[in-house]
């Protein structure tokens, strides 16, 4: 990964995450920057950003955060919060699936059983879009889009970089790539186009 952080007066738990998520491999279409964090849902927090790109056109866009709160959150049932979100174009015809979101969500739990990444208290929601154009825009045509928000809680003690992994795998299959890991059945693109101490 390109991106590169800093780790200052931290815990050492939320440096040794962070660390763990800059050394997730990803993928040669995968452009990964470290991104200003969310500021005042955890005292710790450490976000990264990726755009996948494909023969020079963006497919898919999304953001990784790690959160930490050293006393614990009942919500998250531990200190630690994994929350992404990934977008990508899709076909119309597939936009008019009923089953889509479903199925767009199990392509998240798949991804993070796939690289082996423990979790629990997962949620979050799958959002399917479609636009047609009319009048003097007709000739846009229709569009679609399939939003993925989840968050989930990391096993205590597991790697983090797995969790960051699960992220780009998701962005790559919702992009319509290969698959990277076993059993994930990848979407159809259409043509369209420092970690933080939270005060």
């Amino acid at each position: 990964m390109a991106a590169r952080s800093e780790i200052d007066g931290v815990p050492a738990a939320f440096a040794r995450a962070v660390e763990q998520i800059m050394r997730a491999h990803a993928r040669p279409e995968l452009t990964v920057e470290v991104m200003p964090p969310p500021q005042r849902i955890a005292p710790y927090a450490h976000a990264i950003s990726g755009d996948l790109t494909v023969d020079g056109e963006d497919v898919a866009t999304g953001r990784f955060i790690c959160l930490h709160d050293p006393a614990g959150h009942d919500a998250w049932q531990g200190t630690f919060r994994c929350v992404t979100f990934a977008k990508a174009d899709i076909d119309t015809e597939m936009a008019a699936d009923p089953m889509l979101t479903e199925v767009g969500w199990s392509w998240l739990t798949d991804a993070l059983d796939a690289v082996g990444a423990q979790h629990h208290a997962a949620s979050g929601s799958v959002t399917v879009v479609r636009s047609d154009s009319f009048g003097q825009m007709a000739d846009d045509g229709s569009s679609a889009q399939i939003e993925v928000r989840a968050s989930w809680s990391p096993a205590e003690g597991d790697d983090f970089g797995p969790h960051a992994d699960a992220w780009m795998h998701l962005l790559a299959e919702l992009a319509g790539l290969p698959p990277l890991a076993p059993g994930i059945v990848p979407l159809r693109r259409t043509g369209r186009g420092g970690p933080g101490v939270v005060r």
